[in-house]
């Protein structure tokens, strides 16, 4: 479906999400709530009060996509948000763990380095 690069980035937004939003609501939210540029290329998560469905948002370089999973039981878990985050950072296997169906907040990461790319000072390859 699409890949997930080093660059990109993973954002989940901490409270609850109207589900019926779609393209534009999304959008949206990703553009006030989290303060991002939507057509970024990284991975926007919303969920709902209940927990139970995710929504994504994710701009493939030629349009938006946007996609669903809706639990039959249980509910998504991941760490507690201070007051006032607008936005829950997630690495890529946190991500794949969290849509598997795995508690985030049970699982404990074992210390070592990664060092973190920022989008600016990231080096760009200049085409030949």
């Amino acid at each position: 479906m699409f890949g997930i690069g080093r660059a990109t980035r993973i954002y989940l937004a901490p409270g609850a999400t109207d589900m019926r939003k779609g393209f534009e609501g999304l959008y949206g939210l990703v553009r006030d709530r989290l303060q991002c540029e939507p057509l970024s290329g990284h991975i926007f998560l919303f969920c709902n009060a209940r927990r139970n469905r995710l929504k994504l948002i994710y701009w493939d370089g030629s349009g938006l996509w946007v996609c669903a999973k809706r639990l039959q039981r249980g509910c998504f878990r991941w760490r507690q948000v201070s007051p006032g985050e607008v936005k829950v950072s997630l690495t890529p296997e946190e991500f794949m763990m969290l849509i598997g169906g795995m508690d985030l907040q049970a699982a404990k990461p074992r210390p070592w380095y990664r060092k973190e790319i920022d989008e600016v000072s990231a080096p760009r390859m200049n085409p030949a």
